[in-house]
């Protein structure tokens, strides 16, 4: 687990909000968001006090898809570190009913919990901020009718438009028109929970929980490994494009063959992908993750936005050479036509699918760590490896099971028993808590 500090190791005074966000996407939008929360929480929570926040990586929280499993995590949290209240982050779908469960808070325990991706892709870090800053409220004004009306007389809202938007999670913008939050008041029933936020509709909440889950796996990094590949595939091109075969071929095509010889060569190589690194998840196999399913959607969602973008890039550099290399007057000649962009464009769109299909079949991308630290498969297996390990260690060490708090304010290269570090992120290199 990472933490981060500042550089006075005196004791908050005031309010203290602990962060425990999954490793990867949701530490690294936490800490983008640290300033601005504490910020929001003094002017849209309570400004009695001074707010603390405090931030810990833990890869449980990344790891366990129970969401009371995490929030006895987050108890544990909590109790050691003195924490006011805490909200754990996490980039695993969570679920209520079948319907993506994006958010839930127990006022009695102090305890919140956030499922990123359930939130959708974009903008990730407004409504993370806003889902924080909502959780929070809930566990300091409560979520009974009572609590919601304290909060709204604290800040002044009278209006029928401001009370409801102070029990809603988000602010709407057009993913909330699409696919909005229903939110379940749980205080009258006996239960820890006073509060889930559900996806209202279960389709578009599904099409918005993979949304988010793509968004977490960055397709954009897998990008930088197709270079061996794109190179085979532009020589394999680049060859075939010197033949008036190819020339007459791209001259014939109506629309919808280009259309679907690209979709086909984007599938093909898709399945490739999946099939040479192994990143198909089984769903019916006994060690299989319950949610294997949208692990396979998320991942062949990611690695197809990775090969379009891919695919758009060689069709820009295979239209350049036509360009440049076919001379306009030898192709206008077998074709019996003048040649203007719209024919190179047309050569340049043909060459793409073929070498895709010819060129990149059967290359390995370049870094295998890469694509399949892309998948969720993956990244939860390493995280659950990695906390096995600390686990043995702490069970190795005797001296591990003391107070945690007293240790982590003993010096900022202290670890805590379950400090996890993010190989992927070089802004990780510090084991200091952060207070703001």
């Amino acid at each position: 687990m990472t933490s981060d500090s500042s550089s006075s190791h005196a004791e908050p005074t005031g309010w203290t909000l602990g962060l425990l966000p999954a490793p990867e996407l949701p530490a690294r939008i936490v800490e983008r968001v640290r300033e601005r929360l504490a910020e929001r929480l003094s002017s849209q929570v309570a400004s009695d006090e001074h707010w603390c926040i405090e931030i810990i990586t833990n890869p449980m929280v990344g790891t366990d898809e129970d969401a009371n499993d995490i929030m006895d995590e987050a108890e544990r949290f909590k109790r050691d570190h003195g924490w006011t209240y805490v909200v754990c982050i996490t980039d695993l779908p969570l679920f209520q009913d079948g319907k993506p469960l994006a958010a839930s808070a127990s006022h009695s325990r102090g305890i919140g919990i956030l499922s990123q991706p359930a939130l959708g892709a974009s903008p990730m870090e407004k409504r993370v901020e806003e889902a924080i800053t909502q959780l929070v409220s809930e566990l300091h004004f409560g979520s009974t009718r009572k609590g919601r009306e304290a909060f709204c007389d604290y800040h002044g809202k009278k209006r029928r438009g401001q009370r409801q938007e102070a029990r809603r999670l988000v602010r709407r913008r057009l993913s909330e028109w699409f696919a909005p939050f229903v939110r379940r008041d749980l205080s009258e029933n006996d239960t820890d929970l006073d509060v889930r936020f559900v996806a209202r509709f279960r389709t578009t909440g599904y099409i918005k929980l993979i949304g988010g889950m793509v968004r977490a796996n960055r397709p954009w990094t897998i990008f930088p490994a197709f270079r061996r590949v794109g190179a085979a595939a532009f020589a394999t091109g680049a060859y075939g494009m010197i033949f008036p075969s190819m020339w007459r071929l791209a001259d014939s095509y109506e629309p919808w063959r280009f259309l679907t010889l690209m979709l086909l060569s984007m599938i093909a190589m898709v399945l490739w992908i999946i099939v040479d690194h192994g990143l198909w998840e089984p769903v019916r196999h006994r060690d299989a993750f319950s949610n294997a399913r949208l692990y396979n959607i998320a991942t062949f969602s990611t690695l197809g936005i990775g090969v379009l973008f891919y695919y758009l890039f060689l069709m820009l550099l295979f239209f350049i050479t036509a360009y440049l290399f076919v001379p306009s007057a030898v192709m206008g000649k077998t074709l019996g036509h003048e040649i203007g962009l719209l024919e190179f464009g047309a050569l340049g769109w043909l060459a793409t699918s073929l070498a895709t299909v010819g060129g990149a079949l059967g290359s390995g991308l370049e870094s295998d760590e890469t694509v399949r630290s892309a998948t969720y498969g993956y990244r939860q297996q390493l995280r659950q490896k990695r906390l096995q390990e600390q686990r043995d260690d702490d069970n190795d060490d005797p001296d591990s099971n003391g107070d945690s708090r007293n240790r982590s304010d003993e010096g900022n290269d202290n670890h805590d028993s379950g400090d996890y570090t993010d190989p992927e992120d070089p802004e990780q290199d510090s084991n200091t808590r952060s207070s703001t």
